[in-house]
């Protein structure tokens, strides 16, 4: 079955859909292209073995006659005990228990007799002490938590590694996303890795997650494809008050099915590569955070392969982008901090001019306002709201203008039960002869409870618009899920999924829905 040429009898969702409206692709604790404030893990656990906190060394000029070079103060004598308290005392000492019994061998800076018996002191750990000591910490998940079943990750020098892989299975009702489904088997191969430092100074986090999604039997084109989502971010502390920020992103995935962009007579989705990064510079005066950041990025298609051998040119879809953004925060109380952001960007096609004959080079402006939340670790994350606008070079495209909000939170409610909500908006790009481009708004939430420390259900709601700027066209998505997570231990765990994703359009033919089933094995360390 061949995808037509663009059509108001095929579902349209166009190229850079986010991968967030892919239920199979893999997914990051974050948008990548808008990384949160970092945030250490719990570092408690990983603070090396020292001395005792209550030992003090001897002087490094004490002699034995009790000359002391160092000319440091000496602490005042205590008072003498009359004759009845010291034979009190003595009294008393005659019946003291060992020193080694009560105190920890922490807490043993000077000998004692006891009956003859002379104890010595112990001013550092023995060794069984010192393996009670680390199998404790080791039992403590990267958190800082107790979570017998969260991951305790391996350490590589400076940095706490957590690899883990997703083999899944299942069936899915209508992969091409049609009015008229079609149902195919379907499996999944999805290793990730995420690497945090362990610096005392400076912070560098990494997350990669990738997936290999496949069809049996597949349809014309090939629905299967890759999808890599990954993103890293650095920080350098200049000053107690200046820092430096750093960050790259990568991204790999194809169009949807149905998309209106792809040619017809596809053997194979074809692949898209967006590659990037940032720098930027903030500083902090006192409850105002003022930082400027500058990025870059480059989205590139391979060439489509059609059923007749022959390959098609989709040079015009390569873009450069290239932006600024300046954010200002002022500290409210502690833990909730008010900010204001604004961004302007430029999008340069390889082409001038597209297949349809437009001259999509365009700019961008964003604002926005909002703040962050962090409070008694019940309520963490961030949410905004604002305008956005982009101008095209050719006139015969209209300006694409709208509200946008963005929301990244998480709730306690309970120690059982976590709420996460989630909102984005983004401007995609589209070969659509007289569309602009098209406005995207999605919203979810979350809902997880642990019914044992071992058992976690979840509940997953979502919402999105499709606006397509300059023609009549919305599309309406609706999803609706739930899964089941079985922890046999640490390592592995046991997940079963299950969504429902509806599309409504004021366009006739556009409307589908479609179902995945799917049951998997995680493995993680």
């Amino acid at each position: 079955m061949a995808i037509g040429t663009a059509s108001t009898a095929r579902p349209a969702l166009a190229q850079t859909v986010p991968e967030y409206l892919d239920p199979l692709a893999p997914k990051l604790s974050t948008d990548p292209r808008k990384p949160p404030r970092f945030q250490r893990f719990g570092r408690s656990e990983l603070v090396e073995l020292g001395p005792p906190s209550n030992f003090t060394p001897p002087p490094s000029a004490a002699g034995d006659t009790g000359y002391d070079a160092t000319n440091s103060r000496r602490a005042k004598a205590k008072a003498r005990l009359k004759s009845g308290a010291r034979r009190q005392s003595a009294e008393a000492s005659a019946d003291r228990t060992p020193i080694a019994a009560t105190v920890s061998p922490y807490q043993m800076p000077y000998r004692e007799t006891v009956g003859g018996t002379v104890v010595p002191p112990q001013a550092t750990p023995d060794a069984t002490d010192l393996r009670n000591r680390k199998n404790r910490l080791r039992r403590k998940a990267a958190d800082g938590s107790d979570d017998p079943y969260a991951p305790l990750g391996v350490r590589a020098g400076a940095f706490t590694l957590f690899p883990a892989v997703e083999l899944s299975g299942g069936y899915a009702t209508n992969p091409q996303q049609t009015a008229d489904p079609k149902g195919a088997s379907i499996y999944t191969i999805a290793p990730e890795l995420k690497a945090q430092s362990n610096w005392s100074r400076h912070e560098l986090k990494a997350e990669l997650r990738g997936s290999y999604t496949g069809y049996s039997p597949d349809a014309e084109p090939t629905l299967s494809r890759p999808n890599v989502n990954g993103k890293v971010d650095g920080r350098i502390d200049v000053t107690k008050t200046t820092r430096v920020d750093l960050g790259g992103r990568v991204l790999v995935s194809t169009d949807n099915p149905g998309s209106p962009n792809l040619q017809a007579g596809l053997a194979k989705l074809p692949i898209y590569s967006t590659v990037g990064g940032s720098v930027g510079l903030g500083r902090k005066f006192n409850r105002v955070d003022l930082s400027v950041k500058g990025d870059v990025e480059r989205t590139s298609y391979q060439d489509s392969t059609l059923v007749d051998g022959t390959t098609a040119s989709n040079k015009d879809r390569n873009y450069d982008q290239y932006g600024v953004t300046l954010r200002g925060g002022y500290e409210l109380t502690p833990g909730v901090t008010a900010f204001v952001e604004g961004r302007y960007d430029t999008r340069t096609h390889d082409e001038p001019v597209d297949s349809s004959g437009y001259r999509r080079d365009s700019k961008g402006v964003t604002g926005k306002f909002g703040t962050t939340f962090e409070l008694t670790r019940q309520l963490t994350g961030e949410i905004s709201a604002g305008m956005t606008r982009r101008d095209y070079d050719d006139a015969r495209l209209d300006s694409l203008t709208g509200l946008i909000g963005d929301a990244s939170l998480v709730w306690t409610a309970s120690a059982l039960t976590t709420v996460k909500i989630t909102a984005a908006s983004s401007v995609g790009e589209t070969t659509i002869a007289g569309a602009s481009g098209i406005l995207y708004r999605d919203a979810g939430v979350e809902v997880d409870h642990a019914f044992r420390r071992w058992l976690i259900g979840s509940i997953k709601l979502g919402i999105g618009l499709d606006d397509y700027e300059g023609t009549s066209r919305e599309d309406n998505r609706y999803s609706a899920g739930f899964g089941l997570t079985y922890k046999l231990n640490r390592t592995v765990s046991l997940k079963g999924d299950f969504r429902q994703d509806w599309l409504r359009s004021n366009i006739a033919g556009n409307d589908y829905t479609a179902s995945v089933f799917m049951l998997g094995v995680r493995v993680q360390r």
